[in-house]
């Protein structure tokens, strides 16, 4: 039972650090709330190194996901008739980070509603950033989603992967 508990707040730990982290990369490309998008770029700063791994298991550069995202949102102006200047391209003005309650976009309140599921099914099992991105590539659309797909990454690949690296880090 101590064990449990333990490792509950190790995964609340683990939690919070993902939701600052995420706010983080949210402010530097100027929007208020994470989507689930940043919530993919802070796994991969967990030290757990799992998220990173299973993207190097794709035999993808886990640092070109900021990239695609940026793509996706240049792509999305684009498709509405808005160019980007060239000297704008690496994204929006950085924002303050924000105060109060935190908020995130509708893409991560449903990745940390995934999050909370498995912690209910696993809870011996602790929170690692392979299980970020498995969240993540449960979801339908997104721009996490159509990143992975910029990167030649198919989700459910990337969940298979995902997978693979929660399996390696309970063995050891």
């Amino acid at each position: 039972m101590f064990a449990k508990i333990k490792q509950r707040f190790q995964d609340m730990h683990t939690i919070k650090t993902l939701c600052a982290s995420a706010e983080k990369h949210a402010n530097a490309d100027g929007q208020k709330e994470p989507g689930a998008e940043h919530f993919v770029l802070a796994a991969l700063e967990l030290p757990d190194g799992t998220a990173r791994k299973a993207f190097e298991r794709m035999q993808t550069d886990p640092d070109d996901y900021r990239a695609a995202i940026a793509r996706q949102y240049d792509d999305a102006l684009r498709h509405v008739g808005i160019e980007i200047p060239e000297d704008h391209a690496d994204g929006g003005a950085a924002i303050p980070a924000g105060a109060g309650i935190y908020k995130a976009q509708p893409s991560a309140q449903a990745l940390m509603q995934q999050l909370a599921n498995r912690q209910k099914a696993d809870a011996g099992e602790p929170l690692l950033g392979a299980h970020v991105l498995l969240a993540v590539t449960a979801a339908r659309h997104g721009v996490a989603l159509r990143a992975f797909r910029a990167m030649g990454i198919q989700p459910a690949a990337l969940a298979d992967a995902a997978a693979a690296e929660i399996d390696v880090f309970a063995m050891n």
